[in-house]
């Protein structure tokens, strides 16, 4: 891929919660110069453009827009939060159809407009969508990613970081694979402070126990259904998350992050776009990590992916 010119822009399609509440967040961290906003309705787009601009006074200057496909010509990074949400008691599976389509009349009108750009996919089934785009975008793939189960891996943490009574940042566990029920957590490298969960006693004096871990993995799995069915929609949480992986493009950070992202052989698993630890700088993925997966996990991670390739098939 040539080198790309910096000019910090973003652009986000699709200004539901989601989108919206990503919008608002990268506005106040303040890593983007311009920001343009496109929606079907141009209607929902200009309100949202109209109530962030009112915000501009109390952070960082930069630009917003609602526009259309070809402002996103000089863009470096594009968010697509497009597509119809999860309804209470709905799997992310279940959205593959109606969010396919979509997909498919989205990112051709992104790539004729511009082929540089980082495309970070995060409506679901993230992984497939994410799948998706690669193959319409062709073989740059490291350029396009998925939001993936970099929440999954944050609500880990947080839960992890409760029990144990420490800050969740200083827990270091990850849920990879599906961004959905096939997911799983990596509990042979889980630690905290760099000491493994097994031998870890929290300030609170919590030791090990497995049975609560996996209480806490199931709350993790299945906190997207407890949201959705007392609130509709989940939508802060993932507003951060993607822009954290935006930041770390923008600013070539190099951050370790559960992104989805096409799989070229990396654990057994080929053409299907899945979450690994890898890292995420300026040029999209650079690295999916070879981590020392037990013998359970890989065979899990794998039967995940499985599972997304014949949900696959079943639009390709």
């Amino acid at each position: 891929m040539n080198e790309r010119r910096s000019t910090n822009k973003v652009g986000l399609i699709g200004t539901g919660m989601v989108g919206a509440s990503f919008a608002y967040s990268l506005m106040q961290r303040g890593v983007a110069n311009e920001l343009v906003l496109i929606d079907a309705d141009a209607a929902r787009a200009e309100g949202e453009m109209m109530d962030l601009n009112h915000g501009l006074p109390f952070v960082r200057p930069m630009r917003i827009i609602a526009g259309d496909y070809s402002d996103l010509a000089d863009a470096e990074v594009i968010v697509i939060c497009a597509g119809v949400g999860q309804r209470p008691g709905q799997t992310r599976l279940e959205l593959l159809q109606t969010n396919a389509g979509i997909f498919h009349n989205i990112v051709p009108k992104v790539t004729a407009v511009n082929q540089d750009a980082i495309l970070i996919v995060a409506t679901n089934p993230v992984d497939i969508l994410t799948q998706i785009s690669a193959q319409i975008v062709g073989l740059d793939r490291c350029r396009v990613l998925g939001s993936g189960t970099s929440l999954d891996t944050a609500r880990l943490r947080y839960m992890l970081g409760v029990h144990y009574g420490v800050d969740s940042r200083s827990v270091h566990a990850y849920v990879v694979g599906e961004h959905g029920d096939s997911e799983l957590a990596l509990w042979s490298l889980a630690n905290i402070a760099g000491v493994r969960l097994a031998d870890f006693v929290g300030a609170n004096g919590q030791g090990y126990d497995q049975a609560a871990l996996d209480r806490i993995f199931s709350q993790t799995r299945n906190a997207a259904y407890e949201i959705i069915q007392r609130k509709k929609a989940t939508y802060y949480a993932i507003g951060l998350g993607l822009l954290s992986i935006v930041e770390a493009v923008l600013r070539d950070q190099h951050t370790v992050m559960t992104v989805s992202s096409p799989l070229s052989g990396q654990y057994g698993v080929s053409d299907i776009a899945i979450s690994m630890p890898a890292i995420v700088g300026r040029r999209g993925v650079e690295e999916v990590l070879n981590l020392p997966l037990s013998e359970s996990e890989l065979a899990a991670f794998q039967s995940s992916a499985q599972t997304l390739k014949d949900r696959l098939a079943e639009v390709s």
